[in-house]
């Protein structure tokens, strides 16, 4: 029997970004953005690989990771030490010279991560196993704990380090930065980034917590 490739969900090519990286996209390229993707930041020797569930509507529409307001992926990559100040979505580049990348687990832009079929999701978690063993990053970090366990078949996976990485590179979940996780307020959001900051950084032992809660 023929070995399998992970089959990537049907998408259509990238949206234009928006003229002005700061200027909030129109309804219309909002509309327009819906099942496009957006390229990952990614390069040789990253450190963190920072993984969302998938893009939305503003990140489709500009070009940009975790670009809808109120998203608190940015904010909580400050205060946990990753950058040394609060970079803006269009700054995503300036994360690779910190070793930081983000991809996501599945390419598909949609409004809402519940579109997202678990089909989808376990076919993007087989993609991006794939791409972590070309690209090999010191930690994968998985944002979000329900669709790491749907994406890798874990269902009892918790936030934290997890107990297998891929290949020689470790895995943690950190929770869903999106502002409608109302389980995480901005300061425990980005306590849970401070963890694993340290632990990249030598300075928690073993890893902190590994699968501490949900």
């Amino acid at each position: 029997m023929k070995s399998q490739t992970p089959r990537e969900p049907s998408t259509r090519p990238a949206a234009k970004p928006t003229a002005n990286p700061t200027a909030n996209p129109t309804a219309e390229q909002l509309l327009a953005a819906k099942d496009t993707t957006i390229p990952d930041v990614t390069g040789p020797g990253l450190r963190v690989l920072f993984c969302g569930i998938n893009p939305g509507l503003w990140s489709g529409a500009t070009g940009h990771h975790f670009a809808r307001p109120g998203n608190r992926f940015w904010p909580a990559l400050h205060r946990s030490g990753f950058t040394p100040r609060q970079y803006r979505p269009d700054e995503q580049g300036e994360l690779l010279a910190l070793g930081l990348g983000i991809t996501n687990v599945a390419p598909r832009t949609t409004a809402k991560a519940d579109e997202l079929t678990a089909e989808e999701l376990r076919e993007g978690g087989a993609a991006l196993r794939e791409r972590v063993l070309r690209l090999r990053p010191r930690v994968l970090a998985v944002l979000g704990i329900g669709a790491y366990r749907t994406a890798f078949g874990q269902r009892r996976a918790a936030i934290g380090r997890q107990p297998e990485g891929i290949g020689s590179t470790e895995v943690w979940v950190l929770p869903n930065p999106s502002g409608l996780n109302a389980h995480y307020t901005l300061d425990a959001l980005a306590e849970e980034f401070r963890r694993l900051r340290e632990a990249v950084e030598g300075r928690a032992g073993a890893g902190g917590r590994a699968g501490a809660g949900s």
